[in-house]
Formats: structure tokens, C-alpha cells, sequence
């Protein structure tokens, strides 16, 4: 463990410091001449979590840039963005005590997953205004390993510094090490790369994709969970002594799961909720996160003793309704990914030129096979597992287009005859 006193805290002195930290958070807050946290906090007396307002993302973009910030600018030292990809970007800024902070927790989350000190760690996250690359980039150094800061793309290179400085851990999305195991086995490479874990982000993926991976290169992987809104990566991590289960580094991220439609607390699973407690220049109060998850209950076996939720069932707002039967992208590469004669590659298209929308997978040969047979396959699962008809094509190998940069992209609206994922 990287800061072992804390993360096995007692139950009872984390709940303790947690409500000291909430009230010390609010108390400043109140006392904020900022409008936004004026009005955000007109009439909330005291500091009890559940009569704080919720935030949600639109008010983030409504403050643009810099409308919630919570100390003056003039004391923040780094500015991060998130991607975008479903609006305005956000934007967060940090001070240097944000940052010791943001160090810190992704160290935890390297040891928990295997991390050491004497680690060549390769970081394929994208630098820049993604939180990603600079996040986990900090949290090796913090944790004495030596870091290769390659970013995304140029696989070639990738695959060639992996091999030749010796790298023991890989931290990129999903995606991205599906890909470069891909080449690597092709070009011939994978006896050249010794790596030992991974941390794997940024994109929801599934158990089949774990499986995938551990296959392909021999290493433990790990989930790791973060969002820009909250700190980055390092908000919770999973451990390689019982991957399935995120920790929740809950000394600084107090989490609730609610009920996506009421809001109320749920016991089952629902709508992750976040309140960053140690925030200083963009601090959060009950953030809905839109990510599904649950508590889990049972004490871990690595002795850490976070808060604990299971791995993400998928987005409130990325779940597809068709037909009226609720989808999500999770489930389909659940599917797809159980069939050892398809690639870890595939697309979902919801054709919408018709009334009612009708879903198209979209999947590839892992090698030579009858295309035909596999489609009928995967049809026959996927009605069975979705309960709602879908249209499969399976090409060939390397038929679904690679992406080598950020975060992959699973989801296509089709409205007219040109194929999306191919435009």
C-alpha cells in the first residue's frame, strides 16, 4: 500500500474525518462571495450531506469557465477540460494542493493494482487538457517509478519503447491495449513485453474485455474509475487481490448511490453520487456522476478498508432504448466478447431512418471462420441476453476501423444510407 494508515482506517475514524472535512468544506463555501456558491447554498442549514443540493454537469457549463471556482484564480496553478464529447467541455482548475492530492491518490491506485517503485511504468494516456496522462503521470512519479510519457497514437513506437525500456505496467484505455496486443501478436512482438499489470480507464469495459486482455499479454487487469469534474483518475481503483470492486478513495470522495429518477438513497443499484471533500479550487457537492454502479458490502482481502461499489453497469445517459426494451453498450460486448472466433472489435449502430429505431451490431472475425455462422450466433445470443431483435454483420478481420487516440467510440446514430463508423 502506498499510504497504508489510511487507506486501512478504521470504519469508524474514516466516517468521523469524512464529517469533519464535509463540514470544514460547507462552512467555506457559505462564507464563498462567489454567486454561484451564494446561491447554491442560500437557505441550506448546516452540513448534513443529504440536505445539500445535488450538481449536475449542466451547471458546470452554465458557469463557464471559471463561474464555480471556488478560491481566486490568482492561487490556482493548473487548469484541466473534460472532452467534451456530450456538449461544452468543463473546465477545472487546480491548486498545488489539488495536485499533492491528485499525486497522491493515483499512487494509491498504482499499488493497489500492483504498482512498485521500481516500476518502468508506460503511460499511452493522452497528455494535455485530459486529466489522464498528467494524472497517472504524477501519481508513478509519487510513487518512485520511472515513467514513460508516450501519450496516445503511434503504435509502432509504442509497441517498441514497451519492449525495449522494459515496461512493467501499462496505463491506457481498454481499447488502446486491445489494440496494441493486436499488433504486437502481429508484428511478432509479445515475447519482447513482460508486463505485469495494467491500468485500464477512461471508457467503460467489461469482464470479457478483462479476460481479453489478460490473455493477450499475461498481467493483471485493473480498473481504474475518474472523472475530470471530480479530480481525474484516482478516484477509486480496483485491487489485484479481488478485481470485480472499486475502492472509493473516500477519504476525499464521500460517495452515495440514489435512485437515477428520484434522487433518494438506493440499497440496490442505481446513480453514483460524489462530493469531493478536500477540493480546493473546484470543489463539488453531491455530483451525479450518471455512472450505475452498487455498494459492496463485504471487507476486501487486500486490507484496505474504502467504501467499495462494483464495476459500472454502463451511463444513465448512454443506455439505448429500442423498441421500448433499455440496452446497454456493456451488455452487447459482453456478448460479443464471449465468442473466442470474434475480435475484441465492434460498433452499435441504432438505425433511426424508420418510426421505431432498430439496432445493428456491427463485429469482426478474430481469424479465419465462416462469417455466416458467427452471424447467426451472435444474433441468436444477443436476442436472448436483450430480448429485443438485432441486425449483426460480422467482416473480416481488421474490418471495424481502430482508433489510436482517446476514448473509443462504440455508439453510431445511423439517419441516412451512408454506414456512420466508416464515414
Amino acid at each position: 500500500m502506498f499510504q497504508p494508515s489510511v487507506e486501512t482506517m478504521p470504519a469508524e475514524e474514516r466516517a468521523a474525518l469524512q464529517l469533519e472535512r464535509l463540514d470544514a468544506l460547507v462552512t467555506r463555501l457559505k462564507s464563498s462571495d462567489n454567486p454561484y456558491w451564494q446561491q447554491k447554498l442560500d437557505g441550506v442549514a448546516g452540513s448534513e450531506l443529504q440536505s445539500l443540493p445535488f450538481t449536475v454537469k449542466a451547471e458546470l457549463r452554465d458557469h463557464y469557465p471559471f463561474g464555480t471556482l471556488a478560491v481566486p484564480l490568482a492561487d490556482t496553478v493548473r487548469i484541466h477540460a473534460s472532452s467534451g464529447t456530450r456538449g461544452k467541455p468543463t473546465i477545472v482548475a487546480y491548486t498545488a494542493a489539488d495536485l499533492d492530492v491528485f499525486a497522491d491518490l493515483n499512487a494509491r491506485a498504482l499499488a493497489a493494482m500492483g504498482g512498485r517503485p521500481d516500476d518502468v511504468l508506460h503511460n499511452a494516456y493522452g497528455y494535455g487538457l485530459f486529466t489522464g496522462g498528467l494524472g497517472f503521470h504524477y501519481g508513478a512519479e509519487r510513487l518512485g517509478a520511472t515513467v514513460v510519457p508516450a501519450s496516445g497514437g503511434n503504435v509502432p513506437l509504442q509497441l517498441e519503447l514497451m519492449a525495449d525500456l522494459g515496461a512493467d505496467g501499462l496505463l491506457c484505455t481498454p481499447s488502446f491495449a486491445l489494440l496494441l496486443a493486436e499488433r504486437a501478436e502481429a508484428e511478432g512482438m509479445l515475447d519482447r513485453i513482460d508486463l505485469r499489470f495494467g491500468a485500464f480507464g477512461a471508457e467503460p469495459w467489461s469482464e470479457a474485455v478483462r479476460a481479453k486482455l489478460e490473455q493477450a499479454w499475461g498481467l493483471d487487469a485493473c480498473d481504474v474509475y475518474g472523472l475530470s469534474e471530480i479530480m481525474g483518475p484516482g478516484v477509486a481503483s480496483e485491487c489485484r487481490e479481488e478485481k470485480g470492486a472499486l475502492h472509493v478513495f473516500d477519504d476525499h470522495f464521500l460517495p452515495e448511490i440514489v435512485d437515477p429518477e428520484t434522487g433518494r438513497a438506493t440499497d440496490g443499484r442505481g446513480e453514483l453520487v460524489l462530493t469531493t471533500l478536500t477540493k480546493e479550487a473546484f470543489p463539488v457537492l453531491r455530483y451525479r456522476t450518471g455512472d450505475v454502479t452498487s455498494f459492496v458490502d463485504e471487507p476486501c482481502s487486500c486490507g484496505r478498508t474504502h467504501r467499495r461499489i462494483s464495476r459500472f453497469a454502463g451511463r444513465v445517459d448512454d443506455m439505448l432504448i429500442v423498441r421500448g426494451v433499455n440496452v446497454f453498450p456493456s451488455e452487447i460486448e459482453a456478448v460479443v466478447l464471449e465468442d473466442p472466433a470474434l475480435a475484441p472489435q465492434y460498433a452499435i449502430v441504432i438505425d433511426r431512418r424508420e418510426t421505431l429505431p432498430q439496432l445493428e451490431v456491427h463485429a469482426e472475425l478474430a481469424g479465419e471462420g465462416d462469417p455466416g455462422h458467427a452471424r447467426a450466433g451472435l444474433e441468436r445470443r444477443l436476442a436472448d441476453r436483450l430480448r429485443v431483435r438485432v441486425e449483426v454483420s460480422i467482416g473480416p478481420p481488421g474490418s471495424i476501423p481502430r482508433q489510436e487516440t482517446g476514448k473509443a467510440r462504440r455508439v453510431w446514430d445511423r439517419t441516412s444510407e451512408a454506414d456512420p463508423f466508416r464515414a
